[in-house]
Formats: structure tokens, sequence, C-alpha cells
């Protein structure tokens, strides 16, 4: 029962990345954007969030 404790740890690490990575991708693509205006909005001097989010 030990052995398989190990061979089931063991897939675990070999998994573990491509979890993570796939988190940080998905919080990446949904926080970018949020992230860019919070940032604009927090600089001197202070814009409306309209003039944030116009293309001009």
């Amino acid at each position: 029962m030990a052995k398989l404790d190990g061979v089931g740890a063991k897939k675990m690490l070999k998994e573990w990345p491509t979890w993570l990575l796939k988190k940080a991708k998905t919080c990446t693509h949904y926080g970018f954007i949020p992230l860019i205006i919070l940032i604009g909005m927090n600089t001197e001097p202070k814009p409306q969030i309209s003039q944030l989010l116009s293309p001009v």
C-alpha cells in the first residue's frame, strides 16, 4: 500500500506545475484589464473612469 502512495505522490508532483500554470493563465487573462484600469485610476492627475475607457 505504501508503494501506491509513493506513485500517487509522484504523479501529483508532476501534475501540480501544470495545474498551477493553468490557474495563473486564467487569472492573468481575466485580471489584466482591471489591473490596468486600477493603476490608471491611482495616478496623478486622477482621470475619470470615462476618460480611461474611451479610445481617444
